[in-house]
């Protein structure tokens, strides 16, 4: 798959599972809400703490499986990629666009970031390098 063709769908069907590795190599997989920024990148906000970044700032490597809306009958796909964790206050304007990305206006964006702020959330942008599937089986 087309790494474009996996952005538009993502830019789409926000609903996915993040995976990431493990100290001892096993999958950690998190239920996320993704979209994709300006720059094409794959964004995910997350909590400081969470354990998915605690594996990302071992290994920057993460998946994702993209579902629709409704789980069944839509098209899925999964993507991967080398991830850059961005924290506050770096991270403020980016979780911004996301939120705007996956969720329209909010309805108070003083609110909002001081939310980002309380629940010290992070930015994960996530560069593709690959995209599938590839065909039907």
């Amino acid at each position: 798959m087309d790494l474009d063709e996996a952005r538009a769908v993502v830019a789409e069907q926000h609903h996915a599972v993040l995976t990431t590795l493990r100290r001892d190599g096993t999958p950690q997989m998190s239920p996320v809400a993704a979209t994709v920024d300006a720059a094409g990148r794959v964004v995910v906000s997350s909590r400081k703490t969470a354990f998915k970044v605690r594996n990302l700032r071992r290994d920057p490597r993460a998946w994702l499986c993209v579902l629709p809306d409704g789980f069944y009958g839509g098209r899925w796909i999964q993507v991967g990629g080398s991830v850059r964790i961005v924290e506050l206050p770096e991270a403020m304007e980016g979780l911004v666009d996301y939120y705007r990305r996956v969720s329209g206006e909010h309805p108070d964006w003083d609110d909002y970031r001081a939310a980002m702020e309380h629940d010290q959330r992070v930015l994960l942008q996530v560069e593709l390098t690959s995209a599938g599937p590839d065909r039907e089986g």
